[in-house]
């Protein structure tokens, strides 16, 4: 009793954020033993949850991940907000790997998902407050699983039966479509290949997935974004629109690709408008009940 005692003390007082892998063993669909193989969460844990959790998925086009100012600084943001942020490391562009192209990612992030649900206990969590948050290639891979998931597998472990549907999702200048001419073309091609099924295309062109069950969304993207184009984000406001999923989008006129927060001059260029749209999403938060009412 005075150990498991003392372990939770430690855990509590160490603020710091913990990784660890997906499954305990070789993940599915692997192809070897190194890191790009090993999916895992790195958690940033707040002082005082409020019971709200996000798994956040890195940008990179599918063939890398911006840890950085799209996960790290992501992660701190959310702790800072009462939200338990889980940073997801998810398998990107592999030729070799088995089973259907773009399968090991969406495996991943489902995974994610599942993983945060069946440990809600462990860190002071709703079970029916997970969501799911991307930013570029990473915001495909968020509406994938915002438009792809099930209530649990039949076989597999605890955290294979728990349910994968995210409860609410945030897309940030994300690729949406796989068609040609408005997707991101390094993007399909790392995910798809270069001369991808027609039916893959149509699984993840994540706007013909929204269904009365997608989640409610929050979109950001910015007009003068010209390596992934606005249309992806109003593609797939216009798909929950039409469904009647609850839904709100912002696009700025100004700001790159890739500004993350907005608030790091290195992402923004120096352009500052876009550094409030985090101030848009919280407002959006707190409106659907996932952060406290400011003074309370």
């Amino acid at each position: 009793m005075f150990c498991s005692s003392l372990l939770f003390a430690l855990v509590a007082a160490d603020p710091g954020p913990k990784t660890f892998p997906l499954w305990d063993g070789k993940a599915p669909l692997a192809v070897g033993d190194t890191p790009t193989d090993k999916p895992d969460l790195t958690v940033y844990r707040p002082e005082k949850p409020n019971g709200t959790a996000v798994v956040v998925c890195p940008g990179g086009g599918y063939g890398g991940l911006a840890m950085d100012h799209e996960g790290k600084q992501v992660g701190e943001f959310f702790a800072k907000a009462g939200v338990t942020a889980f940073v997801l490391k998810y398998r990107t562009a592999n030729r070799e790997r088995p089973g259907p192209l773009g399968a090991a990612p969406l495996t991943d992030v489902q995974r994610a998902v599942r993983t945060v649900r069946a440990r809600a206990k462990d860190y002071d969590l709703d079970p029916k407050r997970i969501g799911v948050m991307g930013f570029s290639a990473g915001g495909h891979l968020a509406s994938t699983a915002a438009t792809h998931f099930d209530a649990g597998l039949t076989e597999g472990d605890a955290i294979d039966k728990t349910s994968c549907r995210p409860d609410f999702a945030v897309l940030a200048y994300p690729v949406i479509t796989m068609e040609a001419g408005v997707t991101h073309g390094g993007t399909r091609n790392n995910l798809l290949g270069a001369n991808p099924d027609p039916k893959l295309v149509e699984l993840y062109s994540n706007e013909k997935q929204v269904t009365k069950d997608t989640p409610p969304t929050f979109l950001f993207h910015t007009s003068a974004d010209t390596a992934v184009v606005p249309e992806n984000a109003v593609r797939f406001y216009l798909a929950c629109k039409k469904t009647g999923v609850p839904v709100e989008m912002h696009i700025y006129e100004k700001g790159r690709h890739g500004v993350g927060l907005g608030s790091d001059p290195k992402w923004t260029g120096g352009e500052l408008s876009v550094a409030t749209w985090p101030v848009r999403l919280t407002d959006w938060m707190t409106s659907r009940e996932l952060l406290a009412k400011s003074g309370k």
